[in-house]
């Protein structure tokens, strides 16, 4: 099963928002998950995202299946000094216990980077069936 692209519409009312993060569970069950701005120190998001999972989006339960994950970096301009093995880690770390009990879960991984109209981080974490 290839994962389904992440979708980069506007943010609207069935998404949960707070600071520079939302997120939201779609109809066929996936978590997609949003951060505006960037910044190279990827441990920020770790804790940035595991706050927002933990105080304004309390409707996760973590599952314990495999999963997948595509993360999606957006930059515009020059590229930033950023490595995205550091940001794939950190995000994971933000989703255990959240999204899935530990990241030994996930069974498919797809990180990338790519110039965009807006900066930030985007991920969609989905059961794989």
């Amino acid at each position: 099963m290839v994962a389904a692209p992440i979708m980069l519409t506007p943010v609207n009312d069935d998404w949960t928002r707070h600071g520079k993060v939302a997120a939201r569970l779609t109809e066929d069950g996936a978590l997609e998950v949003r951060c505006t701005g960037l910044t190279t120190q990827a441990k920020y998001y770790k804790t940035l995202l595991r706050e927002f999972f933990r105080k304004e989006f309390q409707r996760l339960r973590p599952g314990y299946g495999d999963y997948g994950v595509h993360i999606c970096m957006e930059y515009t301009g020059d590229a930033p000094w950023m490595d995205l093995d550091n940001l794939a880690k950190a995000l994971l770390d933000s989703l255990t216990g959240n999204a899935f009990e530990d990241d030994h879960q996930v069974a498919r991984l797809l990180v990338e980077r790519r110039v965009g109209e807006r900066e930030g981080i985007w991920m969609r974490v989905e059961e794989i069936v």
